[in-house]
C-alpha cells in the first residue's frame, strides 16, 4: 500500500548523526511513511550504514546516491524520485518527535485539500523549546512568506508540502556552486497558494546560533551566482513590499561585484532600486570580503 509521507533527509558526510534520525523514525507511532535519503557524494560510510538499515527492514527506506551537488541540488534530486502525496525534509542531524507522522496524518485527513500547498508546523530545539515564535491561533492558513512578512512569525519553521508542486520550479545548478536558497521554491509556491498552519512541534533541530553568520558569509563568497539567481527572483515578488525589494537589491548588488558581473544592472528586474542600493551592495561586499579574508587567504 503506497505510503501518505516520504521523509526525505539529504545528507553529506554525517553518518555520525544520521542514526539519530533513523532511531527516531522507528519511534514513530504512524508507519505511513518511507525514509528517502539522498547521499549527496558521500565519502564516509554513510552507504553502507544505510544499507544496514535496509536489510534490517524495519521501516520503508530508499537511498539514492548521487555526485555532491549542495543542499538544492539533493532537493531536486529528492523532488524528482519522491512518489507519495506529501513530503518533508529532515536534515540529517535533526531528528522527529515520536508523534509527528501520526499528527501530520491526522491533520491532512482532516483539513487537507488541493487549494493549499501543504502545511507549516513547529520547529523545536533538542529541550524541545520552540525556535521562535509559535504560528498565530486565529489564522488557519497563510503564504509562508505572509507568516514572517505579516504575522511576525520568527524562526526557521517545517514545511510539508504537496509532492506535485514541489516538483515544480527546480533550483538551478551552477558550475562549481553548491548553494541556492531553498526559500526560492517556497515562495514560488506562495504566488499560488496558502500552507495550513499547524501549532505541533514536527521536528527537533540541533539549533547552533555561534558561527552561522560566518559560515553564511563563506557561502556568499562561494556561491554569488546563486545568490543572485536567488535575489533576482525575491526581487519580482509581486506581493512583496519596496523595502524588502530593496534588501534583495543590495545583496544582488553585492554578489554581482564578487561575480564581476558588469552587466548587472541590464539585468536586474528592478533596475531603479538596484541602482540606488549600488552604495550599500558595494558596502556589504567589502564587509563579507573583510570578514572571509583569512579563510580565502
Amino acid at each position: 500500500m503506497k505510503k501518505l509521507l516520504t521523509i526525505f533527509t539529504p545528507t553529506y558526510n554525517r553518518s555520525y548523526c544520521l542514526v539519530n534520525c533513523y532511531v527516531s523514525l522507528l519511534r514513530q507511532t504512524s508507519n505511513d511513511f518511507c525514509w528517502l535519503i539522498i547521499d549527496d557524494g558521500s565519502t564516509d560510510n554513510t552507504k553502507e550504514l544505510v544499507e544496514g538499515w535496509m536489510k534490517e527492514n524495519k521501516i520503508d527506506i530508499r537511498y539514492v546516491s548521487q555526485e555532491n551537488k549542495g543542499m538544492h541540488g539533493a532537493h531536486n534530486t529528492a523532488y524528482e524520485v519522491i512518489d507519495t502525496e506529501l513530503n518533508v525534509c529532515i536534515d540529517s542531524d535533526d531528528y522527529m518527535p515520536d508523534d509527528a507522522v501520526e499528527k501530520i496524518k491526522d491533520f491532512w485527513e482532516k483539513y487537507g485539500n488541493e487549494k493549499v500547498s501543504g502545511i507549516i508546523g513547529l520547529d523545536a530545539n533538542l529541550d524541545n523549546e520552540i525556535i521562535g515564535t509559535k504560528l498565530p491561533n486565529n489564522v488557519k492558513s497563510s503564504t509562508l512568506f505572509d507568516l514572517y512578512n505579516l504575522h511576525g512569525v520568527t524562526g526557521d519553521k517545517k514545511l510539508v508540502y504537496r509532492t506535485e508542486l514541489t516538483k515544480k520550479y527546480p533550483y538551478p545548478l551552477f558550475e562549481n556552486e553548491k548553494y541556492v536558497g531553498l526559500a526560492y521554491k517556497y515562495f514560488m509556491l506562495d504566488q499560488e497558494y496558502e500552507m495550513l498552519l499547524m501549532n505541533e512541534v514536527l521536528c527537533n533541530v540541533e539549533y547552533l546560533q555561534d558561527g552561522s553568520s560566518l559560515n553564511m558569509f563563506h557561502q556568499y563568497r562561494k556561491n554569488p551566482r546563486g545568490f543572485a539567481f536567488y535575489r533576482k527572483e525575491l526581487m519580482k515578488l509581486p506581493f512583496a513590499s519596496l523595502s524588502f525589494k530593496f534588501r534583495q537589491a543590495i545583496h544582488y548588488v553585492s554578489s554581482s561585484f564578487f561575480m564581476k558581473n558588469k552587466r548587472f544592472i541590464s539585468e536586474t528586474p528592478c533596475k531603479g532600486l538596484t541602482i540606488t542600493a549600488i552604495p550599500f551592495g558595494a558596502l556589504l561586499y567589502l564587509y563579507i570580503v573583510s570578514k572571509t579574508k583569512t579563510a580565502v587567504t
